[in-house]
């Protein structure tokens, strides 16, 4: 059996106003901090400010170039105006992943706390104070980074145990991972 490969991940919170960003690697079973931070649309008009984001995370993944991507999934928030918004800053960010030809994992809100905080309704401070410990940082980050950090654990913690299996056709489904459709192990028959 050869060595470990070393995951870089790359987890994004999106938000119009400002996209929060996470860096870590996986090697084995330990998670090593990289880099955070958000990337700001400013202001201007909407599609000005898609492009910063898209721009914004287009520079990330060149300076960190990471090999695994997770983004967080929209919600339904009870503002319709604020729920499309958000969509299209995810778009964005969807779209400089894919250009940069990273897979793409897909978290819940609930998926990354539960990941995360073991609580899927966990407070924003509980998730930076369980960022903070497991990636042994001496600072706590802004919530955006934070967020998008908790993202990329979610997505190393989803790998754990399946392998070489790639994440690509597994859900999270009530804090359980679910193998679906094209993702299901083949199993050989003994000749």
């Amino acid at each position: 059996m050869g060595a470990l490969p070393t995951q870089r991940i790359l987890g994004i919170d999106p938000g119009l106003q400002s996209t929060g960003f996470g860096v870590i690697e996986k090697h084995g079973l330990r998670l090593r901090y990289i880099s955070s931070g958000r990337v700001r649309s400013g202001s201007g008009s909407l599609p000005e400010r898609i492009k910063v984001l898209l721009e914004g995370i287009q520079a990330v993944i060149a300076e960190y170039t990471p090999n695994q991507s997770a983004i967080e999934q929209v919600f339904v928030n009870v503002n319709p105006k604020s729920t499309l918004l958000l969509g299209q800053a995810r778009g964005a960010a969807l779209s400089a992943l894919v250009q940069a030809g990273l897979p793409v994992a897909e978290y819940t809100a609930l998926q990354v706390k539960q990941s995360v905080v073991g609580y899927g309704k966990a407070k924003k401070e509980q998730v930076q104070q369980m960022v903070c410990k497991l990636l042994n940082l001496p600072g706590t980050p802004g919530a955006d980074a934070a967020d998008a950090l908790a993202c990329a654990i979610c997505h190393a913690h989803a790998g754990q145990g399946l392998g070489g299996l790639t994440t690509q056709g597994l859900q999270m489904r009530s804090g359980r991972l679910v193998v679906s459709g094209s993702a299901r192990p083949r199993t050989r028959r003994a000749s």
